[in-house]
């Protein structure tokens, strides 16, 4: 593998009794989207700020292209960033509003017009570039500040929550419009956020964030079907826990207070209590046959799909995706859980 284009290397950073980051260790490649995922207060944000030169890191190091970046002022990092707030300047018009960066540092008028009128077309914005800030959308504003932050060619891109302004339906378009502008022009991409969806929409690797910890850097596929740890698997998705002990008498199973569930395999001995994460779309719901029998209490419809939630014993209400079918409150019905569907998770000592 090509050496990393980001290292973080035990960094530390504390702000009187309170530890923000707890020797965080990661890699970005170059080339990569990758995806900062946590609740407030977890560190990410504090982790963004020392790699742009904002915060001083206690301890440990942030190099980029294996130079240490202790010292050097944010203004002379090769790391640009776009703000929430996208910070762009009101009585400048579009074109110059991305051209900012590069007339401060003094390039030629010719480079300039060639490299705004590129970023312009690149987020289809060439129509607008003679408008003002306050005559724009929502999303012609973020993509303004997306092109400003990208003009002056940085090595590496921070994004701090670049989509929390906009409406769910412009959202969801601009995700794709951002990957897709981060796949032709190749810049590495550090996405900060805490919405779940947008970074396993983005990234190619999410680094989910802790209490000033990282507890798992994965593909978006596997933060959610195979999940570290239960933090992991209860921040990232919707996820029912179940309670219960292993057992390995008569095949491998999982024993809970509505039945034993039969498991395709599990490290953990007979007799240990564990937590078994699944997702409820990993349930399936008949209306007869085999299975655990339930009866809805609740659902909610979600559009492509029906959440409900089905009581399987007095203390255990799951929750369950039904793609088929109506489904109505008191209705008597069957789950099925296979045998490889969810996680299991050592309980806690």
């Amino acid at each position: 593998m090509s050496a990393p284009l980001l290292s973080i290397e035990g960094v530390t950073k504390k702000y009187g009794a309170i530890v923000a980051l707890d020797g965080v260790k990661l890699d970005v490649g170059a080339g990569e989207f990758f995806a900062l995922l946590g609740p407030s207060g977890c560190g990410k944000t504090t982790l963004m700020r020392s790699i742009a030169g904002f915060e001083t890191p206690d301890s440990g190091a942030v190099r980029l292209r294996g130079e240490d970046l202790a010292g050097v002022p944010p203004h002379r990092r090769p790391v640009n960033m776009m703000f929430q707030s996208y910070a762009l300047f009101p009585h400048l018009d579009v074109f110059e509003n991305v051209a900012f960066g590069l007339r401060r540092k003094g390039e030629k008028e010719g480079a300039i017009r060639a490299r705004v009128s590129e970023l312009l077309e690149m987020t289809q914005l060439a129509p607008f570039g003679a408008r003002r800030i306050n005559e724009l959308s929502g999303g012609q504003r973020q993509r303004v500040a997306l092109a400003r932050a990208l003009a002056p060619k940085p090595a590496l891109l921070l994004l701090d929550e670049p989509l929390g302004a906009l409406d769910r339906k412009l959202r969801e378009e601009t995700q794709f419009q951002l990957k897709e502008i981060q796949r032709k022009t190749r810049t590495s991409f550090v996405i900060v956020t805490h919405d779940q969806d947008e970074a396993l929409a983005l990234a190619d690797r999410v680094a989910v964030m802790r209490g000033g910890r990282v507890e798992q850097i994965a593909s978006p596929i596997d933060i959610y079907e195979r999940p570290a740890t239960r933090f992991v698997a209860g921040f990232v998705g919707e996820t029912n826990f179940v309670e219960g002990v292993i057992a390995r008498d008569d095949g491998l199973a999982f024993a809970t207070t509505f039945g034993r569930l039969p498991r395709a395999q599990c490290a953990l001995p007979e007799g240990a209590r564990a937590t078994l994460s699944i997702r409820p779309e990993r349930i399936e719901v008949a209306r007869e046959g085999q299975g655990i029998a339930g009866r809805v209490e609740d659902y909610v419809f979600r559009g492509e799909y029906t959440l409900l939630r089905v009581r399987v014993a007095p203390d255990v209400v799951l929750r369950v995706g039904a793609y088929d079918g109506r489904f109505a409150i008191g209705d008597d019905v069957k789950l099925t859980i296979a045998p490889e569907a969810g996680v299991l998770f050592a309980a806690a000592a």
